[in-house]
């Protein structure tokens, strides 16, 4: 038997609302802090007082040792790092096709920034090579600043992160050969973005990424880095801070990795 229906009502149950029905949705209260935070970035990137490259102390790097006719090899061969991280994630990222955005940018620059910095350490009395080293970091950071953004805020959130911050941080890099001002302000006003998004609730489907990790081996290795000579000394010149600044600063890939780990196909859901 037909049962009589209230035409109003099921109009305004069926269709959908306004709101969902515009191509751009207008951005949610996490976004809008993400939009505030990157906008205050912005303009202290470009109002803030130049920091000329003479300024830049360039670290005199302790291991200066040639081996197999490489020079600086502890510095420049433990660059294979980042690309044997960077091939492993990309390996990963094909069986995952639900990866939060700017994995792939980060696995990519992982491998430019191999490139990058063997280029650089191979001579680094040469400042014009350290473009070539942060062209590469730019890439990965912008990726690693997209998953963080896509895991605790939303999916488009980090589609734009990884664009903005990889325009932003190819840019930075370039004007760094004569003004520092906006690859700090990348480098380090992006860490802190990073820092404050990792303290932020997990959204709802989000892959499970530990920001944190990612987080911990980037500081590890600005620890070992500083401890360049020490780091050397202590070990009896077996390995220097520096080149276990590479090291560490791999490994901070790993959580993403792990994160993408393959996914079981075929089994039956659990009954409830």
């Amino acid at each position: 038997m037909l049962r009589a229906t209230d035409p109003g009502r099921n109009t305004a149950a069926t269709l959908p609302s306004r709101s969902n029905r515009l191509p751009f949705a207008a951005p949610q209260i996490r976004e809008k802090y993400l939009i505030g935070a990157l906008f205050v970035l912005t303009l202290v990137a470009l109002l803030a007082p130049a920091l000329p490259a003479s300024a830049w102390h360039i670290p005199h790097f302790v291991d200066t040792r040639t081996w197999l006719g490489v020079p600086n090899a502890g510095d420049v061969l433990s660059n294979l790092a980042f690309l044997a991280m960077g091939a492993w994630g990309l390996l990963r990222l094909r069986a995952h096709p639900d990866a939060p955005a700017g994995a792939g940018c980060l696995f990519v620059g992982l491998i430019l920034t191999c490139i990058g910095s063997c280029i650089y350490h191979l001579d680094p009395d040469a400042p014009q090579r350290l473009v070539a080293d942060r062209l590469g970091m730019a890439v990965a950071f912008a990726g690693f600043l997209g998953i963080a953004a896509s895991e605790r805020i939303s999916v488009r959130a980090g589609q734009a992160v990884v664009v903005l911050v990889t325009v932003a941080g190819l840019l930075a890099a370039w004007v760094a050969r004569e003004n520092l001002t906006p690859w700090v302000v990348v480098q380090f006003g992006g860490m802190a973005l990073a820092v404050g998004l990792a303290l932020t609730r997990p959204r709802p489907g989000a892959l499970g990424v530990s920001l944190g990790g990612v987080i911990f081996f980037y500081a590890l290795a600005k620890l070992f880095e500083l401890g360049d000579v020490t780091i050397f000394e202590a070990t009896g010149h077996i390995v220097s801070g520096h080149t276990l600044k590479h090291l560490a600063a791999a490994l901070a890939a790993w959580p993403v990795i792990r994160a993408l780990r393959p996914v079981a196909t075929g089994s039956a859901p659990s009954p409830r």
